[in-house]
């Protein structure tokens, strides 16, 4: 059993980001948090890709894959959200049983995450694309949330405003573990015919990032979301 491929020493350096993360928000660095985040996602792209390309598929990838992401896109995200809600939630609310209380509705997308990627690993019928939304998305989602803070302030009020973060970390659990069909974004090859889905939303993303910088994040996932359902739909109509 071949332990060290490149596509596990890969996830592993997924993993290593998580975890440096983590060290981060305790640490008060939240904005490398953030980006610990986007690294991790790269690296899960590639993880997947050279495994792809080498043919180097094994089932110890496949668990440690699931133990990375946990770890980055479990964990790690709500930690961030906690840490957000923590800081814009008042210390008294009248309306809550006791000061604060809903900072623990952070820890739901680890725990949908989890159950996410346990079911992932067993579920027969994603093998082509996703049932609920991948957890990089949520994790990538949440980054953005503290790099828009930093680097674009005007857009705080609205995404960084505690009804926004606790709604957010209630809807994005349910979408992880829904069954919703999601479009796969994996490429199979280079060529145009296959991959034109994935090209496109590339492209898309990439012109909305340089107009928008990461105020664009939050509304590609929203995009990706809508284009699945739409998706849905017509192939029931089909």
């Amino acid at each position: 059993m071949k332990l060290f491929t490149i596509p596990n020493m890969i996830t592993l350096a997924n993993l290593t980001c998580g975890i440096l993360g983590i060290w981060c928000i305790f640490s008060y660095k939240i904005e490398v948090a953030a980006f610990m985040i986007i690294i991790a996602a790269i690296l899960d792209f590639f993880d997947g890709f050279f495994a792809r390309l080498l043919n180097s598929f094994s089932e110890i990838g496949k668990q440690l894959d699931s133990l990375a992401d946990m770890v980055s896109f479990g964990v790690l995200p709500s930690f961030i959200l906690y840490y957000l809600l923590n800081q814009v939630l008042p210390r008294e609310c009248s309306t809550c049983l006791t000061p604060n209380i809903w900072v623990f509705v952070s820890i739901l997308p680890a725990l949908a995450s989890a159950l996410r990627l346990a079911k992932f690993n067993i579920d027969t019928r994603q093998s082509n694309g996703f049932l609920g939304l991948p957890t990089p998305s949520n994790a990538i989602v949440v980054a953005s949330f503290v790099l828009i803070g930093t680097y674009q302030s005007s857009y705080s009020e609205l995404f960084l405003s505690p009804t926004f973060l606790i709604v957010y970390s209630i809807a994005i659990s349910v979408l992880m573990i829904s069954e919703l069909p999601m479009a796969s974004l994996k490429f199979k090859g280079f060529g145009w015919q296959t991959n034109k889905l994935i090209y496109g939303f590339l492209l898309v993303g990439l012109i909305s990032l340089v107009g928008l910088k990461f105020v664009a994040i939050p509304l590609l996932i929203t995009l990706y979301l809508v284009f699945s359902i739409i998706s849905l739909l017509f192939l029931k109509k089909a």
